[in-house]
């Protein structure tokens, strides 16, 4: 076993040969940060073949862990192990680091030795004194470069980069002079390229639009190696994943299976844990028939119909609660809506880019759950402004029917926590009465909503982004609306809360227009998809993944971008 030391308190720890079948693991790690401990004694082999999702609460060292994985971090004590002469590749979250690099090169450096041969050859061929000494280096530099097929490093490169919509005439731009959008696709193409033997990758699905998330989804379960995953997708993590590594305890944890898995099994465990009538023998039943439910699934799921393995051989002792605090997130109506909830007429609205939207015409009916999706999220959000009474449109009018109350969490909340107001001062702006205007109904509200002990002693100025989504939400349930407006919601959310808020939009008995890239929410939530485009609106009562799927949509969408 050879061990390279990168740093005085971190080893790099490479298998001997008889240990080829794993391909990274970790031996008695531990993080501590002062008397804060991240984990300790993590013990964890990752497995070629398969993909990690790693879970865990806000601040409990999902990307610290995976910068440990890949040497940006050093671990308090413990051993990283990669199996010798594989490589590691991971997706870089500095947008700026190539902006003087062209994007094809950008991509070609995601193989760390093809591009180093690349330099160094093309620096030998322009001396002026081509040496033999330098023919033999370059003799030996081509024969490595053939090893890598680093003959087909552009061409593959470039065909990549196209599969994620950056057009060939790009491809010699410098990376700064691309969009935001752009560059997080260079980025993940270059973590792609050159079929690394572990990728590692931190939030991949940020800032991508439907159709790349489904071009990854689709390259991850094609993907021979070992993918390690962070994301807050939970339909990407079910999609993609075969085990589950959750940080829960201070320990790393894993299970076999997808998040909703993960997530199902360990509310199942909870439930029994708290139920102390019932016999083991009941509770084992109770778990192997979950388990045959989900199998059964999970075999019509489009991971597996790929190479992907789930829970055939599971443990059942493997399923533990899981110490996860989730948001109570409740909507409910301070009336029942009539009939005549929203009617919009020939509504239009315009940016200094151009038309953001025109001749909108909809009819919106009591129970309605809208999922408004767009090419352009800035007229989605254009859109919830005007409804909200925001922002004026350009042409057009829209009604609300007489006993519609509305609220509203809008995209950008900045201006709502910039002075320094007490948690419990800034959410009695919002109650209804003056029950709910007494310290101790705002304290109770605020321990639904995860503000326990100090953190509801914190000003509104100092939270988080998740926190201050967190106080929207319950801004939004004291308004007690019977339409609710919302613009994605699930930015800046955790998983728990994202799972929470899921639930109460599922069960909210009233009409919803919302928009969100989690995928999840909008296809268990939403029973009727609009469409918002420069040339008017695509209006479908169908749920959001017949939608996807339909090619007459498809078609229609074609006529209108």
């Amino acid at each position: 076993m050879l061990t390279i030391d990168y740093h005085s308190s971190f080893t790099f720890t490479i298998f001997a040969p008889n240990f080829y079948f794993i391909m990274l693991a970790v031996n008695n790690l531990s993080l501590q940060f002062g008397k804060r401990i991240l984990f300790d004694d993590v013990n964890v082999k990752f497995v070629n073949g398969n993909c990690y999702g790693v879970i865990g609460a806000n601040g409990a060292g999902k990307s610290t862990f995976l910068k440990i994985l890949t040497g940006d971090q050093d671990p308090t004590t413990g051993h990283v192990i990669l199996e010798p002469g594989k490589r590691m590749a991971v997706l870089n979250q500095d947008h700026f680091e190539f902006d003087e690099h062209e994007v094809l090169k950008t991509v070609i450096m995601g193989h760390k030795r093809i591009y180093e041969i690349m330099v160094e050859k093309d620096a030998l061929y322009a001396k002026p004194d081509f040496s033999d000494e330098d023919g033999m280096r370059t003799a030996e530099l081509e024969g490595e470069f053939a090893d890598l097929e680093g003959w087909n490093a552009e061409t593959d490169a470039a065909s990549m980069l196209s599969n994620l919509g950056i057009d060939e005439s790009k491809h010699y731009t410098l990376m700064k002079d691309l969009s935001n959008d752009l560059k997080v696709r260079v980025l993940l193409v270059q973590a792609l390229f050159g079929n690394p033997d572990v990728l590692v990758l931190d939030e991949p699905t940020n800032d991508l639009d439907l159709k790349t998330i489904t071009w990854l989804e689709d390259f991850l379960l094609d993907f021979k190696n070992t993918v390690i995953v962070v994301s807050h997708d939970r339909h990407f993590l079910d999609t993609v994943c075969t085990h589950i590594a959750d940080i829960d305890f201070k320990k790393l944890n894993m299970f076999t299976g997808n998040y909703s898995f993960w997530y199902q099994s360990s509310q199942l465990a909870l439930r029994q844990r708290s139920d102390k009538n019932k016999k083991a023998e009941e509770k084992k039943k109770e778990l192997q028939d979950f388990i045959t439910r989900f199998s059964a699934n999970a075999a019509k799921s489009k991971q597996a119909t790929s190479r992907r393995k789930m829970i055939a051989n599971l443990d059942i002792a493997e399923i533990q609660p899981s110490s996860r605090k989730y948001p109570g997130i409740t909507f409910s109506q301070e009336r029942d809506a009539g009939n005549q909830v929203l009617n919009i007429d020939g509504l239009s609205a315009s940016s200094d880019d151009g038309v953001l939207f025109k001749n909108i015409n909809l009819v919106v009916n009591k129970g309605d759950k809208i999922a408004v999706i767009s090419r352009n999220s800035q007229a989605l959000t254009a859109f919830f402004e005007i409804l909200d009474g925001s922002l004026k449109q350009d042409s057009g009018e829209f009604v609300f029917g007489t006993t519609i109350s509305t609220a509203y969490l809008p995209n950008e909340n900045h201006t709502f926590f910039e002075e320094k107001l007490g948690l419990i001062d800034w959410l009695r702006q919002y109650v209804q009465t003056e029950e709910e205007r007494e310290e101790v109904y705002l304290r109770t509200f605020l321990g639904r909503m995860l503000f326990t002990g100090e953190e509801a002693l914190k000003t509104a100025n100092v939270l988080s982004g998740g926190e201050k989504v967190r106080c929207m939400l319950s801004r939004m349930m004291l308004a007690k609306g019977n339409l609710l407006l919302m613009d994605e919601p699930t930015n800046h959310l955790d998983l728990e809360s994202i799972q929470a808020l899921n639930q109460g939009m599922k069960e909210f008995k009233g009409t919803m227009l919302f928009t969100s890239h989690d995928h999840e929410l909008v296809s268990s939530v939403a029973n009727r998809v609009i469409e918002i485009t420069p040339n008017g609106v695509i209006d479908k009562m169908m749920p959001y993944d017949d939608y996807l799927k339909d090619d007459k949509i498809a078609e229609i969408q074609a006529s209108m971008y």
